[in-house]
């Protein structure tokens, strides 16, 4: 990922010859992001201070085994859009497939701020970030599609040829009880 992750349509760079840059972005930034508590009115629980924190290896854990990822982008005209999408976590980005004329696709073209959520409203995890369309490395690609394939077992996307859409996170949020005494905020350095 990186610096040879190519906009889709455009020719691929060569792999890098740093064994590294095969580890993902989350080996470039330092590892796991700064963690705090959430921003939040002081009656939410998770206002005090930071003990009992989720780690990010939670984070990690639920995208990784999630089946579907709502994901929020914004309509040209300032209306929100939510849809379900399957998708992939790989070295620290979340991989989207889809047509690019879909609304969620065109809605990113003009403006690639989008947030995504997991399934659960009770261990909640929200990502924010940018959206990129991209053509991926092949080693990459194999490991996005391998990861596809072992969670859905079909539709696999071509992300080395075809192109993928690639979430990089900024910021991200999550609690695992209801009583909101976990929540966390976490902080990625920029990833672009």
């Amino acid at each position: 990922m990186g610096s040879h992750d190519e906009p889709r349509g455009a020719e691929p760079a060569p792999a890098p010859e740093d064994p590294e840059g095969a580890r993902g972005w989350e080996a470039h930034a330092g590892g796991a992001p700064r963690a705090s508590r959430p921003r939040a009115p002081a009656p939410y629980a998770f206002s005090g201070p930071g003990a009992g924190q989720l780690p990010w290896s939670h984070a990690v854990e639920r995208l990784e085994r999630a089946r579907y990822y709502w994901l929020a982008t914004t309509r040209p005209d300032g209306r929100p859009h939510v849809t379900p999408l399957w998708g992939a976590w790989v070295d620290g980005a979340l991989y989207l497939d889809g047509h690019p004329s879909s609304r969620w696709a065109r809605n990113l073209s003009a403006n690639p701020a989008a947030s995504v959520h997991l399934e659960s409203g009770d261990d909640v995890l929200i990502v924010e970030g940018v959206v990129a369309d991209v053509t991926v490395e092949p080693l990459l690609g194999q490991r996005i599609v391998a990861a596809w394939i072992a969670k859905y077992q079909r539709l696999a996307p071509k992300p080395s040829d075809d192109g993928i859409f690639r979430l990089r996170p900024r910021a991200a949020r999550g609690w695992s009880t209801e009583s909101l005494t976990d929540g966390t905020r976490w902080e990625f350095d920029d990833a672009t």
